[in-house]
């Protein structure tokens, strides 16, 4: 057990330091008695002495260290000693182990109260560190995952389900709702996937196994679970979640639900699907709470995002932001849509589905299973007098031909269309059935984009290319300033789960409209337009882009890679081209 330890107040300890003065010491106090703050939270927040000094100052004085957490490397074992609860309570953590003794980082260190609590939960000997309470809060979300609890849950839930699984509507619709496993489970594994930042929850189910994937900075992580009977329990809960058809197991079905999740709104659409071993589930979580972003901070460069908002601007014609599933375009487009969205302007938008509000915004979920198409719903909109449209996908010739027009006729219309570059995205209108004199006349310009991945700031070191790279990189079209002689790429530490990397930046195209491209379109010429469309001022690739992000140390040149591969004619055709003598 710790020895006890003696009082020692922090206000006196800076004082006696001489980095506040009685005044600003009496002056805390007070605010310490009418926030209900610790008095080293009021002394920072006060402007009286800044966090770093405060800390360096306790780690003296206690003869203590300071750790930073950032790229700290936890061991698993020893943090799951010590209970969330407590941790979260106490603002503690546990970093390292020597000689049966524990080294707890804590926010406060001075609080002798937490010291106990500490000591007697662990039952060994302890020795305290300081650390920032902002990094400990950040790293209590990251060490803590349900991922334990989501194991737990499921064998508990499985176990109640026993051998019957028909009995799934009475175990969810009887007792406690609250205090159903099930409900526990989904629970969990929707906070797992907060914590984690998820974007996509994917509950598949297989012979023997239940597999809950979650989508994380676009890459799939898996946790497997024996119990394979509680996908029904699972399906069945999140359709009457949804207001689904829960007799109905043969036909996909789509739906949403809107869950409080550790303090955020999040917006679930779901997905099932009929599979060999049952239904599978997909969701994707929308956070309400975080807001909009603006152009300004999606991370589109300034030299595009210049153009681009010189095109939005405009009083009519169509804009197009493309490129595949999950790769920003709703982002970009709402951007947008916040600039624009002023009293004077009226603004419609045909979504399937809608995804964030926005106020003042007329916004119409589109429904194919009465008639409500983008096509019923643009014709509509034309008469309750718009300045701009937001169409969500050009699907199919009847939509297109009545954006092109209502772009003819005075209005901006802003659209989504699945193309894998700019270049491709002006022909894919007129192979879709719009005449070519429509899509010249009406076009503006067009924006393709991906999303990679940023590298983690935590692990983040210098790394020199291998010499097939080196070939990549000589193989792309390069222009402007040489490359350096490394770039960067993350380690793998505890905040980015070891994979390098946390948090995506957009990789941008650009493709605005000029007469040789137009000249192309009104004759149909695909070559003519491409070509005219690469020998244009504004124009660079999504690989240069990326390029770039890369030369500052944003993302790793694995990630430049993967966007060029994406791509027609990527680095590997450039290659195999250098390679032959061809290029």
């Amino acid at each position: 057990m710790a020895e006890p330890r003696k009082k020692l107040r922090l206000g006196d300890l800076l004082v006696q330091s001489e980095v506040i003065t009685e005044q600003q010491l009496m002056s805390a106090l007070q605010e310490q008695k009418r926030s209900g703050r610790k008095l080293g939270r009021a002394l920072i927040d006060l402007g009286y002495v800044d966090e770093e000094n405060l800390l360096s100052i306790l780690s003296r004085q206690l003869n203590i260290p300071f750790v930073q957490l950032r790229n700290y490397q936890f061991n698993n074992e020893l943090v799951k000693k010590l209970p969330e609860a407590l941790a979260r309570r106490f603002r503690a953590i546990v970093l390292d182990e020597k000689q049966g003794e524990l080294l707890v980082g804590m926010a406060d260190p001075m609080d002798i109260f937490a010291y106990d609590e500490l000591a007697r939960a662990l039952k060994q000997p302890i020795k305290e560190a300081v650390v920032r309470e902002s990094e400990l809060l950040n790293t209590l979300d990251l060490v803590y995952r349900r991922t334990e609890e989501i194991s737990h849950l499921a064998g508990e839930l499985e176990g109640e389900l026993g051998e019957d699984v028909f009995d799934l509507a009475e175990l969810t619709a009887t007792g406690d709702v609250n205090e159903a496993p099930v409900v526990k489970l989904l629970q969990s594994i929707f906070e797992d996937a907060v914590m984690a930042r998820a974007s996509d929850i994917h509950i598949e189910p297989d012979e023997s196994v239940v597999r809950i994937r979650q989508r994380i900075d676009g890459v799939l992580h898996e946790q497997v679970m024996k119990e394979k009977r509680i996908n029904a329990a699972l399906v069945l809960r999140l359709k009457l979640m949804s207001g689904l058809n829960i007799s109905e197991k043969r036909l996909p079905q789509d739906g949403r639900f809107n869950i409080r999740v550790k303090g955020k709104s999040i917006d679930v659409r779901l997905s099932t699907m009929p599979v060999q071993y049952g239904e599978s589930v997909v969701m994707r979580l929308l956070d309400q709470t975080s807001g909009m972003l603006s152009l300004d901070v999606i991370g589109m460069p300034k030299n595009v995002l210049d153009r681009f908002r010189i095109a939005v601007s405009r009083p009519h014609g169509m804009i197009l932001v493309t490129g595949p599933t999950g790769s920003g375009k709703t982002t970009t487009l709402y951007g947008a849509l916040t600039e624009l969205n002023k009293p004077e302007v009226k603004i419609i938008t045909a979504e399937d589905p809608v995804e964030y509000r926005l106020p003042r915004v007329t916004q119409v979920q589109v429904n194919a299973k009465v008639g409500l198409t983008f096509a019923t719903v643009l014709r509509a909109c034309l008469r309750q007098d718009p300045d701009i449209m937001l169409v969500g996908e050009m699907r199919d010739q009847e939509t297109a031909e009545i954006g092109l027009r209502a772009a003819m006729t005075g209005h901006l219309v802003l659209s989504t269309l699945h193309t894998n570059d700019s270049i491709s995205s002006a022909m894919r209108l007129i192979d879709m059935g719009a005449e070519p004199f429509l899509v010249a006349s009406s076009l503006l310009g067009v924006m393709a984009q991906r999303l990679v991945r940023r590298n983690c700031e935590h692990c983040a070191q210098p790394y020199h290319p291998t010499d097939q790279e080196k070939i990549w990189l000589r193989a792309m079209r390069h222009t402007g300033s040489a490359l350096p002689e490394s770039f960067t790429k993350g380690a793998g530490c505890y905040q980015c789960s070891n994979t390098g990397y946390k948090g995506r930046i957009g990789v941008y195209e650009w493709l605005e409209m000029d007469e040789a491209m137009l000249d192309a379109l009104r004759r149909a010429d695909p070559s003519g337009f491409a070509a005219a469309a690469r020998r244009s001022r504004y124009f660079a690739p999504l690989e240069l882009c990326a390029l770039e992000y890369a030369k500052e140390g944003k993302t790793s040149l694995d990630e430049v890679f993967r966007v060029s591969a994406t791509l027609e004619g990527g680095v590997e055709e450039k290659h195999t081209a250098d390679s032959v003598g061809l290029a």
